[in-house]
């Protein structure tokens, strides 16, 4: 990972919130949240603002 974004408490209480429910540490459950988010938001657009074209093998987004 290039960094570690920091998070508000709001954001940290819901992640927090999240995995207690699915009964699983934080750090998976906001992979869990990310592989949601990449089934729900738009991947074309996603795909044409994207600025790192070497990754897309690995990316939730990509489609083919």
């Amino acid at each position: 990972m290039a960094y570690t974004p920091e998070h508000s408490q709001k954001h940290s209480c819901t992640l927090r919130r999240i995995a207690w429910a699915l009964e699983i540490p934080m750090t998976s459950a906001i992979e869990k949240v990310f592989d949601h988010v990449g089934t729900t938001v738009d991947y074309v657009k996603v795909c044409k603002k994207c600025r790192d074209k070497t990754k897309c093998e690995e990316c939730i987004f990509n489609q083919e």
